[in-house]
């Protein structure tokens, strides 16, 4: 580097990576890890919700005997998300586990989501209409009830 010139005295030249392009969502590479940590994020609280199901399970009905002579389905109460969201406020351990189940399915919705508003900040029509469609999908699977 020749004398006198001094690339870290600009801040848009790279001196300080909090600084300048490469802040926030100012680039695909700031998004990217921005979804990146989303999606840690939700995996890792979904699982720990999960595990504290699974812990509440376990002190609830641990030193039951299971009976493998009848089929016990799944209450019926955890067959849609109010029923879910009704036994969460009671502590259900069955609730809270569907819960976090819940929670792992939004997380890659939550991240399309993300991607959809992303993508148009960023003004990149192509990533931000295919993300679009992809939730447009993901949206009419969902409700789509037969």
């Amino acid at each position: 580097m020749a004398e006198g010139s001094d690339l870290g005295s600009n801040p848009g030249l790279g001196s300080d990576p909090g600084l300048g392009n490469d802040a926030g969502l100012g680039n695909d590479q700031g998004l990217e890890m921005a979804m990146g940590r989303m999606l840690q994020i939700g995996v890792t609280v979904a699982a720990l919700v999960v595990l504290s199901g699974g812990v509440l399970y376990l002190k609830q009905f641990g030193g039951a005997q299971p009976d493998y002579r009848h089929f016990h389905g799944a209450p019926a109460g955890l067959a849609s998300v109010d029923g879910i969201l009704s036994g969460m406020s009671q502590f259900d351990p069955q609730s809270v586990i569907a819960f976090g189940i819940l929670l792992l399915i939004a997380t890659p919705i939550c991240r399309v989501i993300f991607g959809v508003v992303g993508f148009a900040l960023l003004r990149d029509r192509f990533y931000a209409g295919v993300s679009a469609v992809v939730l447009g999908i993901l949206l009419f699977s969902f409700f789509l009830r037969r």
